[in-house]
């Protein structure tokens, strides 16, 4: 290929008025950072535009990591060459020899005049490239109406760029630009979708995990840790914390005090007051979850209200009227997919109760929850997290060590400081 520049759009950043430096300040270091392993490569930044000059990277390379960039709006790849229109005729004729090879196509040339110092119009190029190529390549005919193939010209700083095609990027603002929310994580397929579209527009997450090990498997634990190292791929630094909440002493008192079809209400009312506590702990704006409408019993309106009515912190729900298919297309698209759908069950999903109420009264989960000491077993959950930071090449495999998690995460701290002492 001949391309020899990446050229990088923001969309809607460019609409925020006295905000717009900010928002731009903290695109530009993220796409740096996820840039900085790629040797050669240099990222050049204007105020309406990134441009990767490759120096012969493989630009699949780049591509890669520009679609783990939030807050990019498209970006195509091109050539670049000076403005000197027999330049530019001459490089638009190389483009199109390499784009169209084997078979009759109709294309037409539209050109962005940046450059409003530039001597001749934007239509004025376009007539006269589109001769050029025209009349010296024999597969080319003309159809501004419904071209196949459409070249693109941007004129700009004594530069012209090349191209033919533009990719629709990540969309959404800067992670971390919007604050911090607190991700309730479980192995399921919504929850790192949830996490995703919530990063996409700019929240940067901290994740918590309810882990009842070894009423649930400890694969359950590790599906978690392996779907947050496909999450910490959009994440700055690649990298995300996860609070795994001890939730076995809860769950078994839910199990033994609740009646069944209040079980997943009462366990629920419990998630969100400890997911309360901790996004208090630790700083985080508002709770964000997978919860889709009427999806399952304890996702109807009446449910939400009821679980919702013990946190006093915002809860986002990014996937709240999704179609099931729009989520699953999502999942796969971040490759969460073939991990959510290991056979490996949660806390919520492992006592599954035949009949769960589907409109719960507050009143009667607040009488079943009186039966036991929620209160101080809530606290002692928070104060006995185990709080770590997953990045996306973490080698933490919990099933190498033992049955529950807090002892497997000591011994795994324990044999990472003794390795690094050595």
């Amino acid at each position: 290929m001949i391309y020899n520049e990446i050229l990088v759009r923001f969309g809607d950043l460019t609409l925020k008025g006295k905000n717009q430096n900010t928002f731009l300040r903290s695109l530009f270091k993220l796409v740096d950072k996820k840039m900085e392993e790629l040797d050669g490569i240099l990222v050049e930044h204007t105020h309406d535009r990134i441009f990767i000059h490759l120096n012969g990277v493989d630009h699949n390379l780049v591509l890669e990591r520009l679609n783990r960039v939030s807050g990019l709006s498209s970006y195509s790849l091109v050539v670049e060459c000076n403005d000197d229109i027999n330049t530019i005729k001459e490089t638009a004729l190389a483009l199109m020899q390499e784009v169209v090879v084997d078979k009759p196509v109709t294309f037409k040339v539209d050109t962005k005049r940046a450059n409003k110092q530039y001597p001749l119009h934007s239509m004025e190029i376009t007539k006269i490239v589109s001769g050029y190529v025209l009349s010296h390549h024999n597969l080319l005919k003309v159809d501004v109406h419904n071209p196949e193939v459409e070249l693109f010209l941007e004129v700009r700083g004594g530069k012209c760029y090349l191209y033919n095609t533009t990719i629709r990027a990540m969309g959404g603002y800067p992670v971390g630009i919007a604050g911090k929310g607190l991700l309730m994580l479980s192995g399921g397929i919504d929850s790192p979708v949830a996490g995703y579209m919530a990063m996409k527009q700019g929240i940067q997450i901290e994740a918590i995990h309810f882990e009842s090990t070894p009423l649930t498997s400890i694969e359950s634990a590790q599906k978690v840790v392996d779907l947050v190292k496909k999450m910490a791929l959009y994440a700055p630094n690649d990298k995300i914390m996860v609070h795994m909440i001890p939730f076995k002493e809860i769950h078994q008192a839910i199990l033994e005090y609740v009646d069944d079809s209040y079980i997943i209400t009462v366990m629920r009312r419990m998630m969100y007051r400890i997911a309360t506590k901790m996004a208090e702990k630790h700083k985080c704006l508002c709770l964000v979850n997978g919860e889709s409408v009427g999806q399952v019993a304890s996702q109807t309106l009446g449910s939400m209200h009821c679980i919702n009515s013990v946190t006093n912190i915002p809860v986002l729900r990014p996937l709240v009227t999704f179609d099931k298919q729009d989520i699953i297309a999502i999942s796969k698209k971040i490759d969460c997919y073939d991990l959510s759908i290991k056979p490996f069950q949660d806390c919520c999903t492992v006592y599954l109760p035949k009949n769960p109420t589907t409109n719960p009264h507050e009143g009667k989960a607040q009488h079943y929850e009186s039966l036991f000491d929620f209160e101080k077993m809530v606290d002692w959950a928070v104060e006995n997290s185990n709080d770590i930071v997953i990045d996306a090449s973490s080698d933490l495999d919990l099933s190498m060590y033992g049955l529950e998690v807090r002892d497997v995460l000591k011994e795994y701290w324990e044999e990472r400081k003794n390795s690094e002492s050595k």
